[in-house]
């Protein structure tokens, strides 16, 4: 793989929220990872190939972190195929499972627990559909499972445990188990809110008690907590918590104002939580961004942030940040045409879905105009 440089970006996001924006107008690409960022006319000439942004916003690729895969590019939940492709064209180029939990007749045993999150770690680990980076074989908690079958788990490569609630463990035997996945490296995610497809319902006590590394879709999935526990969480826990597209649009409203109340805001992340009983959305995570940066006011570039460095500092992934030596995961994004925003910052901010004009991924283009979002107001040109 030659030198590529992305050249004339008009705005470069970092993915960093407490510094979302670099002041340069190029990146400069070699073997799949970023080496140096700063102006077009000196990376230009270390280049191979040149595209010719013409404008456009830069930012790290989106990682979805609430999705329930099962395997291959196929849900049975929607009998749908390609949702990861999809999800590939709106920006997503990272996806972290919340639980297998879609298998058709999904056992409830240990056994089968153990052996449906290592079978899906290793089938992810193979193969990337569309390109994309998913992280799958997160372990369901059923009831009777061991601590020395974490340490077992731990020890073979599976390192995420799928929304805790979801599973035939009860919250006493959930917080034990929580605690030993903690202990063997493992990242935890608990379901919060309302009942759900498999799950029970769990509120702000339940959250604190149990400590799990991330909060699934604070804003409800899809029925949220009251407000006095979303905030309860927000303000003594130390957790993570998601904002997700198939939420509460009210709470979604209030868990960000909550976080900015409390200094929270690196703490939010962004998940799709799908496919579910809600659908598939393969611009989810995007348009969720754009909730945000029009409705609720953040910073088009801080929201992005949400969705890019905040999720890959809470999981320890490798990705979603703008910097030197990090993977060349990067989406170009532009105003769509009729906006009334002058770039995709711009129109975010005026509540418009920007237009995915370009997806990377290790430094490879898959995409070249989304087929999900509108169509770009400029033409990136590649030489």
């Amino acid at each position: 793989m030659g030198k590529i440089v992305l050249t004339k970006i008009g705005a470069l996001v970092s993915g960093d929220v407490n510094n979302p924006l670099i002041k340069a107008d190029s990146v400069l690409i070699e073997s799949g990872l970023i080496k140096e960022i700063g102006s077009g006319r000196e990376l230009e000439k270390k280049a191979n190939q040149v595209i010719d942004t013409n404008g456009m916003t830069v930012a790290p690729g989106l990682i979805d972190s609430h999705c329930h895969p099962v395997f291959g590019d196929f849900t049975p939940k929607q009998f749908a195929l390609n949702f990861i492709e999809n999800s590939l064209h709106g920006g997503v180029t990272t996806i972290i499972s919340a639980g297998e939990v879609h298998l058709p007749g999904r056992p409830r045993d240990p056994e089968s627990a153990k052996a449906l999150a290592y079978l899906a770690y290793k089938s992810f680990t193979n193969y990337r559909p569309a390109g994309v980076k998913v992280h799958a074989g997160a372990l369901i908690l059923e009831s009777g499972l061991t601590e020395e079958d974490f340490k077992n788990l731990a020890s073979k490569g599976v390192w995420l445990v799928g929304e805790v609630g979801l599973g035939s463990a009860g919250m006493t035997e959930a917080k034990q188990m929580v605690k030993w996945a903690q202990e063997n490296g493992m990242k935890v995610t608990m379901h919060a809110g309302g009942v759900s497809i498999g799950a029970i319902v769990v509120g702000a006590k339940d959250l604190l008690e149990v400590g799990p590394d991330i909060v699934s879709h604070i804003n409800g999935g899809p029925t949220a907590m009251p407000p006095q526990e979303i905030e309860e969480v927000i303000a003594q826990g130390e957790m993570a918590f998601e904002i997700v597209t198939f939420g509460n649009p009210k709470m979604t409203d209030f868990a960000i104002r909550q976080a900015q109340k409390h200094k929270a805001l690196h703490r939010v992340i962004i998940g799709n939580d799908a496919p579910s009983g809600a659908g598939l959305a393969p611009v989810g995570v995007l348009r969720t961004l754009t909730h945000l940066a029009s409705v609720d006011a953040i910073p088009p570039e801080t929201a992005i942030a949400f969705a890019t460095g905040n999720t890959a500092r809470v999981y320890g992934l490798d990705v979603g940040l703008v910097a030197r030596n990090m993977p060349a995961d990067l989406i170009v994004m532009d105003c769509p045409k009729g906006s009334i925003g002058e770039d995709a910052l711009s129109a975010m901010a005026a509540g418009d879905c920007p237009s995915v004009a370009l997806v990377m991924i290790d430094g490879e283009v898959l995409v070249t105009q989304s087929r999900n979002t509108m169509p770009p107001l400029r033409k990136i040109e590649i030489r």
